[in-house]
């Protein structure tokens, strides 16, 4: 009798030495989960969908908190090796019509895989190199459409403050630039800040610059240069802010009769509202996800130094962002003077935003839904209508990015992954 109670000890307490570890980990998981706030939970689980609830099953418990300590582990070394592969598939169908625009349809893949090492210094610092391509491929095209940019850089990031130089990938801006800036022809095919990038950032706001050296000088290729200052101050729902850029484009080393040195300056404060922070603070339950409104002034000066001209443009926007689960709307309304007075002297070169700000007055209202929307993919549907005084247009954008530090590293600190333009 002694020994059969033996028996039934040693079994019961060999079991409980097998499923301890994983209650205590289940339990430390649900604290964990508890901490969350309670809207910020329940969107991560709407947004994930199938992966957020099957990770938090009890079965996955144990597998999730061993691969944390294993990172936390690798994040403690001093010196590692990391790597990163970030994928965009982007079919842009523009329906557009003269004056401004020109009808066509996009239809691009970009596979970017980069390598390097990241060094911790005594200080906390963090010391990364980086080496990789951004191979660009025309569907539908062949050998003779492929683009390829090579993306080198070194970046160090210690309490809030980030620098990079090289070329580096413009998702690290913390704001896209916007499309008076950035059309969207420049983003597919300009995907590297060739220069530097310095920012700081914090609870309260943030602040960056940016000099991306488009174009060194030969005797086909004139010498261009972009430098971007811009900055942004929160307080509750009250956001203040503003923007300054300068576009310099120069001659080739040819320097014809025919060629002239361009500047093009602007200043763009701006005062809005962010009701993001209400939103999680008051209305945890609210089904709205995010809702922004924001008031900019457009000053700008632009010239032709070699013939004497110059303008002086200025205007009004009005932004608009509303996002509801999967469903999101932006409005983008402007009034005011041309903002691209010498595209028809040098296009793009210098005129890097979209060429509907050439006109007095133009509104642009987004409808999007998110397809899937996760960490590491972002992939989502946009219907565009632009009205431009002369007619109502429309385009419709189907954008697919997946990212693979997402997946490895962020799936608890950053939610959502960005898409090209910043939705």
């Amino acid at each position: 009798m002694i020994g059969r109670m033996r028996k039934w000890i040693a079994l019961i307490a060999m079991v409980f030495s097998l499923v301890l570890p994983v209650m205590t980990a289940g339990q430390t998981a649900e604290q964990a989960t508890r901490q969350e706030p309670a809207g910020q939970a329940a969107d991560s689980v709407v947004a994930e969908g199938f992966w957020t609830r099957y990770s938090r099953h009890p079965r996955m418990v144990a597998v999730d908190t061993a691969y944390e300590a294993r990172q936390l582990q690798l994040e403690k070394k001093r010196v590692r090796f990391i790597y990163d592969v970030d994928f965009v598939t982007y079919f842009d169908n523009r329906e557009y019509e003269a004056p401004y625009q020109i009808p066509q349809t996009i239809f691009n893949t970009r596979l970017s895989p980069s390598i390097g090492v990241r060094i911790l210094d005594r200080a906390g610092g963090q010391h990364s190199f980086m080496g990789g391509v951004r191979y660009t491929q025309r569907l539908g095209g062949n050998w003779s459409d492929v683009q390829f940019d090579p993306t080198v850089y070194y970046r160090y990031l210690y309490r809030g403050f980030d620098l990079a130089v090289g070329a580096i990938p413009y998702e690290q801006r913390i704001r896209p630039l916007p499309d008076w800036l950035m059309y969207d022809s420049v983003t597919y095919m300009h995907p590297n800040i060739q220069g530097a990038l310095f920012s700081y950032r914090d609870h309260r706001g943030y602040v960056s610059m940016m000099c991306d050296w488009r174009g060194a000088r030969t005797w086909t290729r004139r010498e261009m240069f972009r430098i971007v200052i811009d900055g942004e101050f929160r307080y509750k729902w009250l956001t203040v802010g503003g923007m300054a850029h300068l576009n310099h484009t120069a001659c080739t080393d040819e320097n014809g009769p025919n060629e002239s040195l361009y500047d093009d300056l602007n200043v763009s404060p701006n005062i809005g509202v962010n009701m993001n922070y209400f939103i999680k603070s008051r209305l945890q339950t609210s089904p709205m996800d995010s809702l922004a409104l924001r008031v900019n002034y457009i000053y700008g000066f632009a010239r032709d130094r070699r013939n004497g001209i110059s303008y002086q443009p200025q205007g009004l926007m009005v932004e608009l962002y509303a996002n509801w689960w999967l469903l999101g709307v932006k409005n983008v309304f402007y009034y005011g003077d041309n903002l691209q007075p010498f595209r028809g002297d040098i296009g793009d070169k210098m005129c890097q935003g979209d060429p509907f700000y050439q006109s007095r007055l133009y509104n642009r209202t987004d409808f999007f839904v998110y397809l899937y929307r996760s960490s590491f993919v972002n992939f989502y549907f946009s219907w565009n209508m632009h009205y431009d005084t002369h007619q109502l247009q429309h385009q419709q954008q189907l954008l697919v990015r997946f990212n693979l530090d997402g997946l490895l590293h962020h799936r608890d600190e950053k939610p959502y992954l960005r898409n090209l333009f910043d939705k």
